[in-house]
């Protein structure tokens, strides 16, 4: 009974293992007629040197040589104001007058207490030359007119402040104060600005602190002129580099005769350093960035390795290009194109365009019709 058993077992195994055979055999028939993947079309281009001039590039905000919110140090009633909105004024230029009819009145009596107490000084003195008058109440005479006059030297003070007038030369902006309105000490009542020559203060990495120098030349740009550029010099470098950031504020000098540019404006700022350096460049788009590093596909024909049989060749009898993924390192960006510093070779084709398609030993068929952008400077394309 147990031999028999066993016989039955054995021939359910051989069984199986013949039917997973037959299967694996249809599955290997299967994997050897199923049809080869067509070459990918995808865009390449030429590794090319280029020559580029180093540059910091920072983004800056224009602030005025001059600028101040003019306000006022005392309450008061406007009595007049003495300019237009965007008006053009001199240094110490009247902009606004207070009421001060009650504080003038006041001047003129303390005034007029001074001018008592001179008056009775010069009779004291007289008398005290007769000796009618003893030194005593000369002395006290000085000291009353000094006390009469520093009180009428305050009251003027005071009368001189209901006259506000421009610190400096420059264009006035936009007011909302009218006469008869009140004011408040601290009231901001125009701004006042010297816009004909504007700084752009920016930031630039610790890294970079040595390439810096005052008198440096720059250029900035900002959206307000698109295409226009405006030279600049660096004037002032701080000498503290900020614990939160790292970075170091560096102040320029841009003449603005034309007044284009306006404090509070952000400008890109661009430095030129050093001599020109030779950098390998692919149109960014060619650069696949990942976690574990930037990769390209270099295509290259495909390499026989069995002696005596021919290289396969694309539909035009031409080598068949192969695709081949290698890791590379990238350097500096200018516009659409990104410095290669090592991975490739200058001449060597790299794919541009169709990289999902691919993968190693993908063959690749080329076709620039479409290229990807590539210039150095690149400009907005019309609407």
């Amino acid at each position: 009974m147990t031999k028999r058993m066993l016989i039955m077992v054995g021939c359910v195994i051989l069984l199986v293992a013949a039917l997973a055979f037959g299967k694996y055999l249809q599955i290997q028939k299967l994997i050897a007629s199923a049809p080869k993947p067509g070459a990918q079309t995808v865009t390449a281009i030429k590794v090319t040197a280029s020559e580029w001039q180093p540059q910091i590039s920072a983004v800056g905000t224009l602030a005025p040589v001059r600028g101040v919110d003019v306000t006022t140090e005392i309450a008061g009633l406007v009595r007049k104001v003495n300019f237009k909105s965007g008006d053009e004024v001199k240094a110490g230029q009247v902009l606004f007058e207070l009421n001060a009819e009650s504080d003038l009145a006041q001047l003129r009596s303390l005034q007029a207490a001074a001018d008592l107490a001179a008056t009775t000084l010069q009779r004291d003195k007289l008398q005290l030359a007769a000796q009618a008058i003893s030194q005593a109440q000369v002395d006290n005479d000085e000291a009353e007119l000094k006390s009469r006059q520093a009180l009428a030297a305050q009251q003027q003070a005071l009368v001189n402040k209901k006259t506000i007038r421009a610190p400096f030369a420059g264009k006035l902006g936009i007011t909302a104060v009218n006469p008869g309105q009140y004011l408040n000490p601290g009231d901001t009542l125009v701004t006042l600005q010297t816009i004909d020559t504007v700084y752009v203060d920016f930031y630039v990495p610790q890294k970079q602190v040595a390439e810096l120098s005052v008198g440096q030349k720059l250029k900035l740009t900002s959206d307000g002129y698109p295409g226009v550029s405006f030279d600049a010099k660096v004037t002032a470098i701080s000498p503290k580099v900020d614990a939160a950031t790292r970075n170091v504020q560096v102040q320029a000098t841009v003449p603005n005769q034309k007044r284009q540019l306006l404090p509070g404006m952000f400008a890109n700022v661009s430095l030129e350093q050093g001599a020109l350096k030779k950098y390998l460049t692919l149109p960014q788009t060619a650069i696949t960035y990942n976690p574990y590093g930037s990769t390209v596909f270099v295509l290259a024909p495909a390499v026989v390795k069995e002696p005596g049989k021919d290289a396969p060749r694309d539909d035009k009898g031409n080598a068949q290009l192969i695709a081949q993924q290698v890791f590379v390192t990238t350097g500096p960006t200018r516009g659409d194109q990104v410095a290669v510093l090592t991975g490739v070779k200058e001449g060597q084709t790299v794919v541009t365009s169709g990289q999902l398609k691919l993968k190693n030993g993908t063959p690749a068929v080329i076709n620039n019709r479409v290229q990807p952008a590539n210039s150095p400077n690149p400009t907005p394309q019309e609407q």
